[in-house]
């Protein structure tokens, strides 16, 4: 059996009955995280653009959880865009799957008026979909500049959206093949509003994928794995794995990679530096003014995404290691409420980032494709004393490190209060932790 056909196989069996409590929990955390900072990011002006750019009529999916309708197509790509806008949402598999799937799968299933269980199945099964993609390759997809949330992303919610529509084994393949077609993001375009329509683009590929496929559109049910398709055509290098045995359906990929929650509104690139540079200035509070120069530490790979020296917007900042160390010595955090315009752009900001320099490794940590063993941050002071972090391997919210109940929880509030919620983040998120035993509709209702 073909690849394409095995994944097509195993989403069609995929049933909620057979998802281990661990795999729904991990599930149910992706929901969670993706819908707060879906919620925080839809006032982005990229949010606003495409809204009234493609002026969806009435529908019955839901908008950023707000009280506007829209057919569900349109709100999968406004939703993803949203989720992705902030830079906020979980990381995993190279990508963000999250904010692909959850909105793919919110807004169809409120087409269908599917159950939250059929919903958590949905995600497994386009989570596993994009992890046997992401298995197969071990070059970094950033280093030929494609987006892997644009890539598998669009995989992933064709294989989620063909479950929600209970394709059969052939159909859902074709779905999925579908999928593969419409993949698309490139590197060059972070930092602009065009990173999270990646994600949004993807999150609509996924339900049209399926609802073609369910119509009778035609895909060869080969095309992840020919020599000609997907896999070869995104490879690095050239040596993708297209013959051997899926494991998707044998092992659950969503345990052994997990979900990393972010902690910090930036780029995961920054993560562990940031976790250094604020355990350094907890333990040894710095003035700005005191700092002669900045050193990090990080790979060439991590460097190459953060492209950004001399960040002018908030938007800018997050692929910044600079603005990071900034933030993390003038304010003692890098949230929300520092990726703003006017914060980046006042002058001690300014100033500070100025005396960040990087120092770039190639070895790299093989459990974590691109980074370096660990992160570190250094600091020299204006008296010539030099203050040094300790060594990050593991940014706060990895999935060795989770953040705790009460943490996801705060993250999820502050998200909510940010974006300005209709529904009290309190009753949400409960519905979000109920979501195997309600519905898709009763999920996004008014509160």
């Amino acid at each position: 059996m073909t690849l394409t056909r095995h994944l097509g196989q195993f989403v069609a069996d995929l049933s909620p009955n057979r998802l281990p409590e661990e795999v729904v929990r991990v599930a149910r955390m992706g929901f969670i995280d993706c819908i707060g900072t879906m919620i925080a990011g839809r006032q982005e002006e990229s949010v606003r653009i495409l809204t009234e750019t493609l002026a969806p009529g009435d529908g019955p999916a839901t908008l950023t959880f707000g009280t506007r309708k829209s057919p569900a197509p349109e709100a999968a790509w406004i939703n993803g865009t949203a989720a992705h806008a902030l830079d906020y949402d979980d990381v995993a598999l190279r990508g963000h799957p999250s904010t692909v799937l959850v909105p793919a799968i919110l807004a169809e299933a409120e087409a269908l008026d599917a159950s939250g269980a059929d919903m958590l199945t949905a995600y497994v099964a386009g989570y596993e979909t994009w992890a046997e993609l992401f298995r197969r390759d071990s070059g970094l997809l950033h280093q030929k500049g494609w987006h892997p949330t644009g890539l598998y992303g669009a995989v992933g919610a064709a294989a989620a959206c063909a479950k929600l529509h209970k394709l059969d084994a052939e159909t859902a393949a074709i779905a999925i093949a579908l999928g593969a077609s419409q993949a698309a993001g490139l590197m060059s375009n972070f930092g602009t509003m065009t990173k999270p329509f990646h994600a949004g683009k993807s999150a609509h590929a996924g339900i049209m994928a399926a609802r073609l496929a369910k119509a009778g559109f035609t895909a060869n049910t080969d095309a992840l794995e020919h020599p000609q398709g997907f896999l070869h055509a995104i490879s690095p290098t050239g040596t993708e794995d297209r013959e051997g045995a899926p494991r998707a359906g044998t092992e659950w990929a969503i345990l052994t990679q997990g979900l990393g929650i972010k902690k910090y509104p930036t780029c995961y690139c920054t993560h562990r530096a940031i976790d250094c540079v604020l355990d350094l200035v907890a333990t040894t509070p710095i003035a700005p003014e005191q700092v002669a120069k900045v050193t990090v530490g990080i790979s060439d790979y991590f460097a190459t995404v953060l492209r950004n020296h001399q960040p002018d917007t908030g938007l800018a900042a997050k692929f910044s290691i600079e603005f990071a160390m900034a933030s993390g010595i003038v304010a003692h955090r890098v949230g929300l409420r520092e990726l703003t315009d006017g914060f980046v752009q006042r002058p001690d900001i300014q100033a500070l980032m100025r005396k960040v320099e990087t120092v770039t490794t190639t070895e790299y940590d093989p459990a974590l494709p691109g980074a370096a063993p660990s992160d570190s941050v250094t600091v020299m002071l204006t008296d010539g004393r030099t203050i040094a972090g300790a060594p990050v391997s593991r940014a706060t919210g990895h999935p060795s490190r989770p953040l705790s109940d009460q943490q996801l929880y705060d993250k999820f509030a502050d998200c909510l209060e940010v974006g300005g919620s209709d529904i009290p983040a309190g009753l949400l998120f409960q519905r979000l932790e109920e979501l195997g035993s309600i519905s898709a509709r009763a999920l996004t209702a008014a509160g």
